[in-house]
This record gives structure tokens, sequence and C-alpha cells, in this order.
């Protein structure tokens, strides 16, 4: 792997799992020292962390890790609900539904005690939609969703009762799609994103850290 793709790799991964909250400056002495690369990868990397929104500079010389508040979650959510609906109809038109109702049967067996297990599980799904709208475009789109929501959903982590419910909507979703029913999908997904919002929002309005 280039020195810019792990540089890149690594400073998402902590920027979405919050190991580098909001307002954190990102100095490139520091960061190429800590990530041990030099500056012209790391420069490389955040280069791409701004064009996907999560960086930002604080002045032409500070880079910041963006923030994240609930005008930001409702308008990623619009965007996810416009984007996801219409993939969850093209995957039933267009996917195999017998995938899809095998994906079906794991969410309805998945232990969401172990939450790394659940979101291995639709990370799964979601590449399954991908594969079966058989758009780039949307794809593409949707790629870019996933990356802030990967962010989002930690402030649902734990929250079991949610999970559990969430595996419910994902399994529903997924039956949808195995049987042929586009606008099933489509409003099982329209509640799931509902529900997920809600949910984030209260988090945040109980912890605004």
């Amino acid at each position: 792997m280039r020195a810019g793709e792990r540089a890149y790799a690594t400073l998402l991964d902590e920027i979405q799992t919050g190991a580098l909250a909001p307002g954190t400056v990102l100095g490139e002495v520091e960061q190429s020292t800590r990530l041990g690369v030099s500056r012209t990868p790391l420069r490389e990397a955040l280069r791409r962390l701004a064009s996907d929104g999560l960086v930002a500079q604080a002045s032409p010389r500070v880079t910041v890790v963006a923030g994240i508040d609930a005008d930001d979650i409702r308008a990623l959510f619009e965007l996810r609900r416009a984007l996801e609906t219409q993939a969850a109809r093209s995957a039933t038109a267009r996917g195999d539904g017998r995938l899809f109702t095998a994906l079906a049967g794991e969410f309805a067996a998945v232990d969401t005690a172990d939450a790394d297990a659940y979101y291995s599980l639709i990370a799964r799904f979601d590449a399954q939609i991908d594969d079966a709208v058989a758009n780039p475009y949307l794809s593409a789109a949707l790629r870019s969703v996933r990356t802030h929501l990967v962010r989002v959903r930690r402030m649902a982590r734990d929250n079991p009762l949610r999970l559990s419910a969430s595996a419910g909507e994902h399994e529903l979703i997924a039956r949808a799609i195995g049987a042929g029913d586009p606008e099933l999908a489509a409003h099982a997904t329209h509640v799931h994103l509902h529900n997920a919002l809600t949910t984030i929002l209260e988090a945040l309005t109980e912890d605004p850290s």
C-alpha cells in the first residue's frame, strides 16, 4: 500500500471511530511523524479527507477534523433517504432475490449484542445492494454517504434496543427485495431511516458533546 493510501486509511478510521474527535488539529509535522510517512503523502491523505468532507481548513495552514451536528445529520439522512429508497427499488428489480432472502435469515438470527458482527452483516448487505443496483453512479453516491454514516452510527452503538430493532428492519427490507416487492422494500427502507435518525437525534439531545 502506498504511503498516501496508508495515511488516508489510518486517518479515516480514526475519524470514523472517534479516536480523532471533531476539532482535532492535524498538524503536518506531528501527523507525518506519528504515521511514519513524509509530508507529501500526508498532504495527499488530507486532501482526500477534505474531499470526503471529513476535515476542514480552520485557517490556510491549519487542518482540523470536521464537526458533525444535528443539522449535518438531518442533511445526510435527507440524501440517504433518496438514495437508499431508490436503491431498494432497483435491487428488487435487478438483483438475485435468493441472496436477499438468505441475508434476511441472517438478520433474523444475528446477535446484536456483538455490534462488530452486526455491522459486518450490514456491510455485506450494503455490498449486495451495490451489486444488485448495477448503477455505478448510485453506488458511488451511496459510498460517499456511508463514509459519513460510520461516524453517525457510533451515536447509537450503545443502544441495544435500537440495534435489535434495526436488525428487524433490515430483515424486512431484505425479505421484501427477495420477494420482488419494490414498494415494500422502499417503504421499509424509509421506516428504517426514520427510526435511525430519530434515535441519533435523541442521543445528541441527551449528550450534546
